[in-house]
């Protein structure tokens, strides 16, 4: 299967090292930590500056997002009207056929392709459509956050299943999983493919055996695929559908917001194949687009694989890089470089302050900004997550202040108890 687009290509170079400066650009990343870590006003002050904090926290990149697609968005603010849009031009349907067919071998009629701004709106929306009020909604744990928003939004129980770690290495607890899916009042799984915080592929036999047991046992999959281009180089991903092409109870999520860093643009894909569904979801979704967005989308999708095989190698290296650092510098940290997605996730249960914040200890201790197993529902304790998408001059310099806290942190606890 071609990762290479038809369309003729010319050799260019991205440049991953670039530091850019996104201050004042109203991004998360930059101005809204103190409300979306902290849970605090502006007035939350740490003993480093905010131009000195590494940030390695919100999933977006500080690279520049791809110079293909930031044309496609000039081209279309040349033509210089904003007005409502939706899509109408088929070249849309056909640019993201061609992705899923060059990249997974995996293709839906058009007409089960359905838009949202973003895919976390579209899990509220989802949920709210396929539950009743007294049904449960069950996901695997560590999860991420937002599928747990998901039922409480909806005023609808959650259920979890923890997942088995050996050492870093993450399974589905497969008797408790079924157990769950079993109770009749679980409606729907929402189901991270690639997993996040883990960043594991999952076998094409652990996607049969969830999907199995979701669907023999009347339960919805909703799956998350937004971190499915995301690999490490040579490794493949299956979207779940495509496994049992014979249901229209899987509805996939998909966005190459993540990929291409233009998740502020809030665009996705969402693969609706039960027609009921997708008939409530047309009479209750917002459908007016951006107009910005259907451009950008579709050129990600048609002119976006030069970019994304030279990010894929540059954030080969930078997980290799983190593999040696924690291996010399922390080596009672237990850390596998994952299949898929951008982000390290870490325990570092042996180096770390109890019953701490791990996100304040580290900003203030170390200056750097990153998120905890707690931000991951259940399961992760002791866990930190880092986003590797960020030049490696950053990546360096975030590691050795989290090594450097970490190694004092423990020289401290062994002083104590000598």
């Amino acid at each position: 299967m071609s990762e290479t687009n038809n369309i003729t290509e010319k050799a260019k170079s991205y440049n991953f090292d670039e530091i850019i400066d996104r201050t004042g650009t109203n991004a998360m990343n930059t101005d809204g930590f103190r409300q979306y870590i902290f849970n605090a006003t502006s007035e939350m002050t740490f003993p480093f500056k905010d131009e000195e904090m590494i940030r390695m926290w919100i999933a977006d990149m500080d690279f520049a997002t791809p110079p293909e697609i930031l044309d496609a968005v000039k081209q279309r603010l040349d033509r210089r009207i904003m007005g409502y849009s939706q899509i109408f031009d088929p070249a849309y349907y056909e640019a993201v056929a061609s992705w899923m067919g060059r990249y997974y071998d995996w293709s839906f009629p058009k007409e089960h392709l359905e838009t949202s701004n973003g895919i976390i709106p579209a899990l509220y929306e989802l949920v709210e459509y396929i539950c009743q009020p007294d049904e449960k909604v069950l996901i695997l744990t560590p999860s991420y956050g937002f599928f747990k928003s998901a039922a409480d939004h909806n005023q609808l129980e959650l259920v979890c299943s923890d997942m088995i770690n050996e050492q870093g290495h993450y399974t589905i607890d497969f008797e408790d999983f079924e157990a769950k899916a079993r109770d009749e009042k679980v409606r729907v799984c929402i189901f991270c493919n690639p997993h996040n915080p883990s960043g594991r592929i999952w076998s094409t036999e652990e996607l049969k055996r969830v999907g199995e047991i979701c669907l023999s046992n009347d339960v919805w999959i909703i799956s998350d695929e937004i971190h499915c281009d995301l690999l490490r180089t040579g490794k493949t991903h299956t979207p779940l559908a495509k496994l049992f092409p014979d249901t229209d109870r899987i509805v996939t999520c998909m966005s190459p917001s993540k990929t291409f860093n233009m998740a502020g643009l809030m665009f996705s894909n969402v693969i609706i194949a039960n027609k009921g569904l997708r008939d409530i979801w047309q009479a209750r979704h917002y459908g007016f687009k951006n107009p910005l967005s259907i451009a950008a989308t579709q050129a990600a999708y048609e002119h976006g694989d030069a970019w994304l095989r030279q990010l894929k190698l540059y954030l080969d290296d930078n997980f290799a890089y983190v593999d040696e650092y924690v291996k010399q510098h922390l080596p009672l940290a237990v850390f596998h470089i994952p299949d898929a997605t951008y982000l390290a996730w870490i325990d570092i249960t042996p180096y770390a302050p109890k019953d701490v914040s791990l996100p304040l200890f580290f900003a203030e201790q170390a200056g750097v900004l990153l998120e905890d197993g707690g931000m991951f529902v259940a399961n992760g304790e002791g866990c930190i997550r880092l986003n590797l998408a960020c030049p490696r001059s950053i990546l360096k310099e975030g590691l050795s202040r989290i090594s450097r806290v970490l190694v004092k942190q423990q020289e401290d606890m062994l002083s104590v108890t000598v």
